[in-house]
């Protein structure tokens, strides 16, 4: 009876111990797994990018030299670091292409966050004070875009906003109108598009927030005889900071790099930096600059994202 006790005590206690262990397995596979996403794509990349940044030009495949070489091992890989210069970034401070194209996309990306925001606290605040059984018919309109390529519908707006287009034809039969309105091509078709196609992602985040917000708080400020309007300002939107935070850092930081909106609703005479690097990549071929544009691109949308992030986590630790 000793010996079946005491095995049986054994047979818990190591499978216990294994217990434990797949338990510690998981959880450092948890944590392990978004590091090696950022490492296979995003540092590696990152990395090949500015080693190409620091290259220079060349007519050859790849277009640059020196080219990365993993034939050799490590030494082949380190070889050409003698020959890496910083004179493509130079040359993006001497050409004042580049810095208007980036003052351009972050004004563009600017305007037209605001402008989806305008849009979108609305949208988010009607789902969120929706009638419970309501919301996910709601939440599933906001989502339904996305099942739709996105080619396809900035191609629609196309066919919205041009001169014949549907538009037009409507303002014209109802006589608001007497000639066709210029959009298509012009910085208003860019924020039509920019703010259609990148509403979802600023109604989310604020849905999600207003939704746990605790309404008696909008009650307590009506008993005590704070008008609607104010109570609004000084208790809803307040609250409601962190996902109008997250909703603009989504739409801000895609639309600064944006391609296809400007390209098909702004036309040719468009300045933004993602079609800069089309240019430099596919039409002069000149990568190396095109990767120093594209590094620089990143720093201006990383550096303030980290600040952002620094700064909140300081304010957390303070309400502590």
């Amino acid at each position: 009876m000793a010996d079946a006790a005491l095995s049986a005590t054994t047979g818990s206690a190591d499978q216990s111990l294994a217990m434990r262990a797949a338990s510690g397995f998981v959880s450092r596979l948890v944590v392990i797994v978004p590091y090696l996403w950022l490492l296979f794509f995003f540092l590696i990349p990152f990395v090949i990018v500015f080693k190409i940044s620091l290259s220079q030009s060349a007519i050859a495949m790849p277009p640059y030299t020196p080219a990365l070489d993993f034939k050799d091992g490590i030494a082949g890989f380190l070889a050409p670091l003698k020959q890496l210069s910083f004179d493509n970034y130079v040359w993006l401070t001497q050409d004042a292409l580049y810095f208007n194209a980036y003052v351009s996309s972050v004004t563009i990306a600017a305007i037209s966050t605001v402008l989806t925001l305008l849009v979108g606290y609305p949208v988010a605040y009607g789902m969120a004070r929706a009638p419970a059984s309501l919301r996910p018919t709601l939440l599933m309109l906001v989502i339904l875009p996305f099942w739709t390529s996105f080619l396809i519908r900035v191609y629609a707006w196309i066919g919205i906003l041009k001169p014949e287009g549907l538009l037009n034809q409507l303002l014209l039969s109802i006589g608001v109108i007497h000639e066709p309105l210029v959009i298509l091509n012009t910085y208003t078709a860019i924020f039509i598009g920019i703010v259609y196609s990148y509403l979802p992602f600023m109604v989310l985040p604020l849905y999600s927030t207003l939704e746990k917000m605790d309404n008696s708080l909008i009650e307590a400020a009506n008993d005590l005889g704070c008008p609607p309007i104010s109570a609004f300002w000084k208790i809803t939107f307040p609250l409601s900071l962190p996902g109008v935070v997250a909703g603009c850092l989504l739409v801000f930081i895609p639309a600064v790099g944006e391609f296809v909106i400007p390209d098909l609703l702004g036309g040719s005479q468009t300045l933004m930096i993602g079609r800069t690097l089309w240019n430099e990549f596919f039409n002069n071929r000149d990568w190396p600059v095109a990767s120093a544009v594209a590094i620089i691109l990143l720093l201006v949308l990383v550096i303030p994202i980290m600040i952002f992030q620094h700064t909140q986590a300081r304010a957390q630790e303070g309400d502590k």
